[in-house]
């Protein structure tokens, strides 16, 4: 479980809340809350297991993730500051997946009473909280629908694509960008298969990729 004494960040978790990038509910939800400091690896809820409580993020990331009968993992999503992760087990049946920090930082765990409790005085929240899972149900639907019809350098593509941000040269830079472990795992294959890819992609004067650095240098072909 968390502890009170970790985490990167040294500024007070009742100041980080009052920074954080949350609506104005999610931050009354948050006061409610037990606040507390996270290290990296900290596992905080763990697949299978029966639980009541959500996870919101005031600082550092979250990973939630599953491992196969092989060891293998999948990533499903990470989280940020203003999100947060567990709502779906608010109706008592057993959690989806494991998730674990990444990068330590401040989380706000809320039970199921004190959630009833904000609803009961914010009922607006009802609402944002639907629109959360409604949003990770469509993002679940399309994940599932980039494997079942996409190859290993279709998924590869997408997934550059939609985390590349636009830089002042004009080209789409991911920085600081995942390790090829870390797209293995949210596109579904091997490493060894990503590290071949983005070098084929490099050899063809598609991408330029460093450590935690890969640029796209131009549109990548719709096939490969």
């Amino acid at each position: 479980m968390p502890t009170k004494n970790s985490g990167a960040s040294s500024a007070d978790p009742a100041s980080l809340i009052e920074q954080a990038p949350f609506t104005d509910s999610l931050r009354a939800l948050a006061r409610r809350g037990d606040a507390r400091r996270v290290r990296k690896g900290t596992r905080l809820i763990t697949e299978g297991e029966l639980g009541d409580t959500l996870y919101i993020v005031v600082a550092g990331r979250l990973r939630a993730f599953s491992v196969g009968g092989d060891d293998r993992e999948v990533t499903y999503a990470s989280y940020g500051p203003g999100e947060y992760v567990g709502e779906m087990s608010l109706d008592g049946g057993p959690r989806s997946a494991d998730v674990e920090v990444v990068e330590p930082g401040v989380v706000v765990l809320v039970t199921r009473r004190t959630l009833e409790a904000h609803l009961a005085e914010h009922p607006q929240f009802a609402f944002e909280l639907l629109s959360k899972v409604i949003r990770r149900a469509r993002h679940a639907t399309l994940g599932l629908r980039q494997i079942a019809l996409n190859d290993v350098y279709g998924r590869l593509k997408a997934f550059l694509e939609a985390q590349a941000q636009p830089g002042d040269d004009g080209t789409l830079t991911l920085d600081p960008a995942p390790s090829h472990l870390e797209i293995s795992r949210v596109i579904g294959c091997s490493r060894e298969m990503v590290s071949r890819v983005v070098k084929d992609l490099e050899t063809g004067g598609y991408v330029e990729s460093g450590r935690r650095h890969l640029r796209l240098l131009r549109p990548m072909p719709a096939k490969w």
